[in-house]
């Protein structure tokens, strides 16, 4: 049996974390997080009106999934704090994801100024999980910080393309203490399959779920891609050979 995920003192049966951003309508978030399994789900904070002028993403979200804030819009580990410290006031819990981007043209993480913020709110008592680079030193230093678990990216913000970071995310899976969690980029259930045949702890997907024609099978899909691709890890996969290895004795057929 495969142990639950255990990030921040909460334990998780599914490794498929998702996001609210993009859907055609926000009636398709409950009916994809049914599908999938997926109990923790990210959320911006300009998407939470509580003054009920807008609509409010919170609505659609079931009891008993997690909220997962992030800090999107930050350019700095300041403006990264301050939105953190807002989500938990306006009642989104502990968990935050620190999302600080000041490239606006391939959209990559900063990874100085996300460490300054996990510092920060790792001292107050936040359960931060930190979007970065995939960069080995960077992610022991956020260890130390306090992180609950790192966060790597496959490829650049929503363009469906993978793990073009393979390499380096297998370096945060050998060595990291905290779970690592494979964060954008993840465009096919096939690829989310093959992180967590890596070893990665989880992954977050939203572009290639709520863009798909139907989110909800979608999210079906990816579900059973985590849990087929986990169980494949834990299975310890076969090796690989440059040669031909029969499967059935190639002698003896007329002994």
């Amino acid at each position: 049996m495969d142990e639950k995920l255990s990030i921040g003192g909460h334990f998780f049966t599914s490794r498929l974390f998702t996001g609210t951003g993009k859907f055609a309508a926000s009636e398709w978030i409950p009916r994809m997080l049914g599908a999938s399994g997926s109990e923790m789900i990210t959320v911006a904070l300009r998407r939470i009106d509580q003054g009920g002028t807008t609509e409010n993403i919170l609505d659609f979200i079931p009891e008993g999934v997690v909220l997962l804030p992030n800090t999107s819009g930050a350019r700095t580990a300041e403006e990264a704090v301050r939105i953190a410290r807002i989500a938990k006031a306006a009642g989104c819990g502990n968990f935050i994801k620190i999302e600080v981007i000041t490239d606006m043209k391939y959209l990559m993480p900063d990874n100085y100024e996300t460490l300054k913020a996990t510092e920060i709110l790792a001292r107050e008592d936040f359960i931060v999980l930190p979007y970065v680079l995939p960069d080995l030193p960077l992610a022991k230093r956020l260890e130390d910080a306090g992180a609950a678990a790192v966060m790597p990216l496959g490829s650049p913000i929503g363009s469906n393309r993978g793990l073009l970071t393979r390499d380096l995310i297998a370096m945060l899976i050998e060595n990291c203490r905290v779970p690592v969690v494979v964060d954008a980029g993840i465009g096919r259930p096939s690829q989310a399959a093959e992180a967590m045949e890596m070893g990665a702890d989880a992954v977050l997907v939203n572009t290639a779920i709520a863009t798909a024609e139907d989110p909800a099978m979608m999210g079906r899909a990816f579900g059973l891609a985590v849990e087929a691709g986990r169980l494949g890890y834990l299975a310890r996969l076969a090796g690989q050979s440059k040669t031909a290895r029969a499967s059935s004795p190639l002698t003896g057929f007329l002994d």
